[in-house]
């Protein structure tokens, strides 16, 4: 839960928000074919429910006492420049999660974790 005081009062924030947010806007960047999964509760989810896609999938949140870091578990396509890439996709987070709810993003930690032809 990451909490926002405001003269108003205090805004509670679940890290599951977040990790829906991230992954659909990384989901439906340039050059990301899919994401990969990024801890053993994913991995062991996708094994039981197979013909279900998650926005989660591959992305973790962890908000820390000055702003947020994210971790992502990407799968790009073949033959594109993969720097480009990850700089888009951080690009991306920053704004959509500054823009949606107003805390500063610290680090994105991109990982490709494979690739598809």
């Amino acid at each position: 839960m990451i909490k926002i005081e405001t003269y108003m009062g205090t805004i509670n924030i679940s890290e599951n928000y977040f990790s829906q947010l991230v992954g659909h806007e990384v989901s439906s960047c340039f050059g990301v074919s899919g994401m990969a999964n990024s801890n053993a509760k994913q991995n062991l989810r996708s094994r039981i429910f197979s013909k279900r896609h998650y926005l989660d999938q591959g992305v973790f949140v962890k908000g820390n006492g000055t702003g947020l870091d994210v971790d992502l578990h990407i799968v790009v396509t073949y033959g594109l420049n993969i720097s480009a890439i990850v700089q888009s996709i951080t690009n991306k987070v920053r704004y959509v999660v500054e823009q949606a709810t107003g805390l500063e993003v610290k680090n994105v930690n991109v990982y490709v974790d494979s690739m598809k032809s």
